[in-house]
């Protein structure tokens, strides 16, 4: 365990239980209440390829890649092939333990010195920290120089993690986080019609429905989220229930006036 309590967000006395989770957790993703939620909002359409990528982009300067997975704690939906490998060494950081969790560490003030991993992981993390270009920044110091990373951050979706839940990200914010670093691939992770379902299960939970309630009311509306696959690339990005970033580090930065080039490229 290794968190600065000083500067954290975290309390010592969280941790007194030998595992620091606020909530309880399915780190297995295989429990009840975790499949019917899947069942509602579907599978990530972009992790699994954007893993398969980042391992065969790893393997040309190293055959035993190292990937640091920040917010490791389950593993994150699509991302298996990181585990599968054999010839990938996975380290899992979470701010809670679980067997998925090698080390307990805030992104903040990531325990490890500069150019250390070939790959960075961060999955549905970014909402959830304070200082997220502080995180950001941490990422790329702790790549290798031609080191690679995946993020993917909700846009449009409400409030999860109750009070660990701080920001969201257009797919133009969502660049210019990541703008000391060179892009690969970006784009949504679910359009309207995800966003629209993950809004209708909040509109029960606002009439105070229990969320396994308000899951089951939502459930019958699970269609919606299929009209993503008609959508066109601009207006679903702008309208994406998350974004994506998967880039390669580099010592060169986006300028403010990129980002209106940026957009246009993404019509």
């Amino acid at each position: 365990m290794l968190i600065d309590f000083e500067r954290s967000i975290f309390d010592r006395a969280a941790y007194h239980d030998h595992r620091g989770s606020v909530f309880k957790r399915d780190d297995t993703g295989k429990g009840l209440r975790v499949r019917v939620r899947r069942m509602l909002t579907g599978a990530n359409p972009v992790t699994p390829t954007k893993s398969r990528e980042m391992i065969a982009m790893m393997k040309r300067y190293t055959p035993r890649p190292v990937v640091l997975v920040i917010g490791g704690g389950a593993i994150g939906a699509g991302a298996d092939a990181l585990y599968a490998d054999p010839n990938i060494e996975v380290v899992g950081t979470d701010v809670y333990a679980s067997p998925n969790t090698n080390i307990v560490a805030d992104g903040h003030f990531l325990p490890f010195r500069d150019a250390m991993f070939d790959g960075v992981w961060i999955q549905a993390v970014l909402e959830h920290v304070l200082e997220p270009q502080a995180v950001v920044e941490e990422i790329h110091r702790v790549l290798k120089p031609n080191g690679v990373v995946y993020a993917d951050t909700p846009f449009i979706q409400q409030v999860h993690e109750q009070a660990y839940d701080f920001t969201r990200f257009t797919l133009s914010g969502h660049r210019w986080l990541f703008r000391r670093f060179e892009e690969i691939d970006s784009g949504a992770v679910g359009g309207a019609g995800k966003a629209l379902v993950w809004s209708l299960r909040y509109v029960a939970l606002s009439l105070g429905l229990g969320t396994r309630l308000a899951t089951v009311v939502a459930l019958p509306f699970f269609w919606l989220r299929y009209i993503d696959d008609f959508a066109k690339p601009g207006p679903k990005s702008d309208a994406a229930s998350g974004v994506f970033f998967f880039g390669r580090r580099s010592d060169r930065e986006l300028k403010a006036k990129d980002m209106l080039r940026y957009y246009a490229s993404k019509r």
